[in-house]
């Protein structure tokens, strides 16, 4: 596979990652884990060399998992996780924990990384979220520290609005955003890359495929269990999803004229847009893993490009992309 350099950081990656929060958390009970250890390590031989974990999925276990799974080839891959989340409350999960970024939690947050992944130093880390009680300047400089320690190598922000991705940077350089971005949700287009492309910044869209949506897997009477985060988003509802079809409809047309799957035209419009974007699709089944990573041989033309953004354009999508409470800590 390719690779791809996120922003101006020297940080070479594969173009397509892998993420791993679906293998513990968030879409239904966790899978077996030595069949996600097996799939981690076929990604590897495949080509991938990026992948995405962060303490707060399962909590802990996800970052134990991709630990597991890459001890034997840790010197082959970048593994970025991620810390921002109090996780000693009763409520650990993302949508009700306390968000703390204070510099003691941090510290606190990547010495339990460490030890659950099995490594001396976390390729890339995170802020999972912005904490608003927190200045993003004592952030960036407690990862300064980490950096300079050798705990950590590069630093990265979650869905951070373009004024905090540029007071962070001014501290310590940033080396990658990871936010939502993909043909159903395009509002990084606005501010976001043309900050980061300002910035030298790299972009590592989560959701590449609309949470499984833009697969052409679901469609309205698809029901998801009962502790499926899904269940729970707006845009997921059975009115939503029959509305949004018609963006799925548009992505096969595309797929069929290509000889490709709707996932694989999903990922190489986003791998089209900059050279230094990266999705990390996340998947916990083989022939998906393999389908996500042929979309990196899947070229599209600038006529194909304008031609799929124009008919999505004409869609509008119904439903927000959060739940209220998981909404209101988006920075902006």
């Amino acid at each position: 596979m390719e690779t791809r350099k996120l922003g101006n950081s020297g940080l070479k990656v594969s173009a397509i990652g892998l993420g791993c929060m679906g293998m513990s958390f968030s879409y239904g009970p966790p899978a077996d884990k030595q069949e996600m250890i097996t799939l981690i390590r076929s990604a590897v031989d495949q080509g991938v060399t990026f992948f995405d974990t962060a303490e707060v999925y399962g909590p802990f276990t996800n970052e134990e998992l991709v630990g597991d799974a890459l001890a034997p080839i840790r010197d082959k891959v970048v593994i970025a996780t991620k810390f921002g989340f109090d996780l000693s409350g009763p409520d650990n999960r993302p949508g009700g924990a306390n968000l703390n970024s204070r510099p003691d939690h941090i510290r606190q947050a990547v010495e339990g990384s460490l030890k659950r992944l099995r490594i001396a130093t976390i390729d890339l880390l995170y802020q999972h979220r912005v904490d608003p009680m927190v200045p993003i300047e004592e952030v960036a400089g407690t990862v300064a520290d980490l950096i300079r320690q050798g705990k950590v190598k590069y630093f990265g922000l979650s869905e951070a609005g373009a004024q905090t991705i540029r007071r962070a940077h001014a501290v310590q350089s940033v080396t990658a955003l990871q936010s939502e971005y993909s043909l159903w949700w395009r509002e990084p287009e606005a501010e976001i890359l043309p900050t980061l492309e300002a910035l030298g910044i790299g972009f590592v869209p989560f959701s590449p495929l609309g949470k499984g949506f833009l697969t052409g897997a679901f469609n309205a009477e698809t029901t998801f269990g009962s502790d499926d985060f899904r269940n729970k988003v707006p845009r997921f509802n059975e009115e939503n999803r029959r509305a949004n079809q018609a963006l799925v409809d548009v992505i096969r047309k595309f797929a069929a004229l290509k000889q490709a799957s709707p996932a694989q035209v999903a990922l190489a419009w986003l791998l089209a847009q900059k050279p230094w974007i990266v999705p990390i699709p996340g998947t916990t089944k083989a022939h998906r893993l393999h389908e996500n990573i042929g979309a990196a041989r899947v070229q599209l033309s600038a006529t194909e490009i304008r031609d799929l953004e124009t008919a999505a354009a004409a869609i509008t999508i119904q439903g927000a992309r959060y739940p209220e409470q998981a909404q209101k800590m988006i920075d902006r």
